[in-house]
């Protein structure tokens, strides 16, 4: 059986990738790690959610880096924009961030707890809507140099696990500077792709990087993903499925009426017929491995299992939830192509009865730790 320490070609160079002994266990912080730092919202204290982190068996975490802002300026105070009010990561209004030192000082207390940090961009909208600076594909490895730069200067770049260049690209919603019409499966996507890295990977051959991925899924066999050293796909069962169209939940970001359906179907309609939902992300699952035997990539999943929207609210129960992730986490583990697992995208403390539950994050992330690697 091949290790992610022995395996050669799949990835970076010496990237940490290759020097991983077993699968890790990841979790996704991505922009509330620095958003949600208000009385109540989970990330006050670095320090104890951390250390919280570290007791329930993750090894990593990955976050936004908000690299357009570090590329801008890095020391100044941002003004940003919610992305929704109905979702809980983020902010559910306005608020105010900067990114660098603090950055930094994330990455280093994750470093003294030997937790590596995986780096994202969700393209964050600040007042001055920054991002729309990114025009063409060598400015947006450009903004990754400069973010590389002020991690290195302070000796922290052996701590950072790899980097996605854009959450979920091409969705608009994450990557709006991009043309109309870009798909991974076109020549578009796929020069964005190649000559954003391109423009990054000289000043740093070493680093694994990426583009994240949620959708396309009927288009894989026409991807040209040679550009990427890794595959970081994002699944749910609701990808897999007719479950959001069978409660009528639509992804609403300002309006009650989806999380309403939910509370009031979500439940109800899985348990009349678990086998059925619980097939589609199987099926799901096996066809993300396939891909990744066919391009010899291997895979890393940080967004995942059940629902993609839950947050504690009344109704809200979740006992299937975490029924469907369990079974997420052992189906992919199984088939040795991941070499880092979340058990959730609730993997953190603002989702309170997810987090916790202390044993189910330990019993999860064992069952990780335990995972073959087969690249």
């Amino acid at each position: 059986m091949a290790t992610a320490a022995t395996t050669q070609g799949a990835w970076a160079q010496n990237g940490a990738l290759r020097s991983l002994k077993r699968p890790l266990a990841i979790t996704m912080w991505d922009f509330s790690w620095l958003e949600r730092r208000w009385p109540g919202a989970g990330y006050e204290d670095w320090d104890s959610i951390l250390d919280e982190l570290k007791q329930r068996g993750y090894d990593a975490v990955r976050i936004d880096a908000y690299p357009h802002l570090v590329a801008a300026a890095a020391g100044r105070t941002w003004e940003l924009l919610p992305r929704w009010n109905q979702q809980v990561w983020g902010s559910p209004a306005k608020n105010r961030v900067r990114v660098q030192p603090e950055l930094n000082q994330f990455i280093r207390k994750c470093g003294d707890r030997g937790l590596w940090v995986a780096l994202s961009t969700w393209f964050r909208q600040d007042t001055d809507d920054t991002r729309m600076k990114i025009r063409r594909p060598a400015d947006l490895g450009l903004v990754w140099k400069t973010t590389l730069d002020s991690i290195a200067k302070d000796g922290l770049l052996k701590h950072v696990l790899y980097v996605d260049l854009c959450n979920e690209f091409p969705l608009p919603d994450w990557s709006p500077f991009l043309p109309p019409n870009t798909e991974r499966s076109n020549q578009r996507g796929q020069e964005w792709m190649r000559d954003a890295i391109a423009a990054v990977r000289p000043a740093y051959p070493n680093m694994d990087f990426t583009f994240s991925i949620t959708t396309e899924y009927d288009a894989l066999k026409k991807q040209d993903v040679s550009m990427l050293d890794f595959l970081e796909a994002h699944i749910w069962m609701t990808q897999w499925t007719s479950f959001y169209d069978d409660i009528g939940y639509n992804y609403e970001r300002f309006d009650p009426k989806g999380f309403d359906n939910l509370a009031e179907r979500g439940k109800k309609v899985y348990l009349s017929n678990p086998d059925h939902w619980k097939a589609g992300l199987v099926a799901g699952i096996h066809a993300i491995a396939e891909w990744s035997r066919a391009t010899s990539k291997p895979l890393i999943t940080t967004e995942c299992w059940a629902v993609v929207d839950y947050k504690d609210w009344p109704l809200l129960e979740w006992d299937w939830v975490k029924e469907l992730c369990e079974l997420g986490v052992r189906t992919a583990s199984a088939t040795g192509r991941w070499v880092a697992l979340a058990t959730s995208n609730f993997c953190g403390p603002q989702f309170v009865g997810m987090w916790r539950d202390v044993s189910w994050h330990q019993r999860l992330t064992g069952m990780i730790h335990q995972g073959p690697v087969m690249i």
